[in-house]
């Protein structure tokens, strides 16, 4: 499925582009420039246009700092989309570091690399912490892997701790953002074709790569949910909550084309009701 001679110029277009951008990049990070905060939003949207995504925004990202955007995650082109309309870092799997290029790209974002396992989680709290006490926008796959697309996985809620007021650090704005691959060529993505942009479980990224970027043009959803703080929320599992009952509304919403029913950002007066109100709708939403 998908043109061969399609796959071909975009990969060389994509190519030609990278290699003409990543050593101003290179440049500003090493003379401290403060547009290098923003030059991979400008690669990233001509990435998109190149791929062939077409990005609708629904909802307004904040600019407020620091800030934590947590999305949901389905594919390698994520960092495309999200980083099209996203001035910030991204907080990758630590073995993401040691991928071939496209780990040297995420360095080159000035990426947060984690180590998952448990008993590290501490250390890579208290990293991400550090970035957003010096004011970063960082952008979370609270799932901690990509999903199929179709539906939102639990959310692991122990990096949200990151988001702890400490002091003399300033509040940090948590934002949930969904994104949703809905459209190719005008037509409905169904359940069937999605695992053509859904990069998940065992399947090999560079066949998958190659028949991805054959395809014509793709919509990609992407809304900014109403933002929260981690003590409005009471405690960071009730804050991954908040987060993923937003994005798996707004998942749902992209997929199906109609409004669904979201909790709204909770108020500091109102966290026990609040976090009952989520139990009841999402049970087993969020895990360690």
């Amino acid at each position: 499925m998908g043109s061969p001679t399609l796959r071909l110029a975009r990969l060389a277009l994509y190519c030609a582009w990278t290699a003409g951008l990543t050593p101003v990049q290179l440049v500003g990070l090493a003379l401290r420039c403060h547009w290098t905060n923003t030059l991979p939003v400008f690669y990233h949207r001509w990435c998109c246009r190149i791929l062939g995504f077409r990005i609708r925004v629904i909802g307004t990202p904040t600019s407020e700092r620091p800030v934590l955007y947590a999305a949901n995650h389905v594919s390698y082109t994520d960092i495309t989309v999200l980083g099209s309309v996203i001035p910030g870092s991204f907080i990758a799997k630590s073995e993401v570091a040691r991928w071939p290029f496209f780990g040297w790209l995420a360095k080159l974002q000035r990426s947060v690399f984690v180590d998952r396992r448990v008993r590290s989680t501490v250390t890579q709290r208290d990293a991400i912490g550090q970035r957003l006490a010096d004011g970063d926008a960082l952008i979370l796959f609270p799932e901690g892997t990509s999903g199929d697309g179709n539906r939102v996985r639990p959310f692991k809620s122990a990096l949200f701790g990151a988001a702890q007021q400490a002091e003399g650090i300033p509040l940090v704005i948590v934002q949930p953002v969904s994104l949703a691959y809905t459209r190719l060529d005008g037509i409905p993505i169904g359940r069937f074709y999605r695992p053509l942009f859904a990069w998940y479980g065992a399947v090999d990224l560079a066949p998958h790569l190659w028949s991805m970027v054959g395809l014509g043009t793709v919509e990609a959803v992407v809304e900014f949910h109403p933002p929260t703080f981690l003590s409005d929320c009471g405690s960071r599992k009730a804050l991954a909550e908040y987060c993923h009952a937003r994005i798996a509304g707004g998942v749902a919403g992209a997929l199906f084309d109609r409004p669904q029913p979201m909790p709204q950002p909770p108020a500091p007066c109102a966290r026990s009701s609040f976090r009952r109100e989520l139990h009841r709708a999402m049970p087993q939403a969020v895990t360690e």
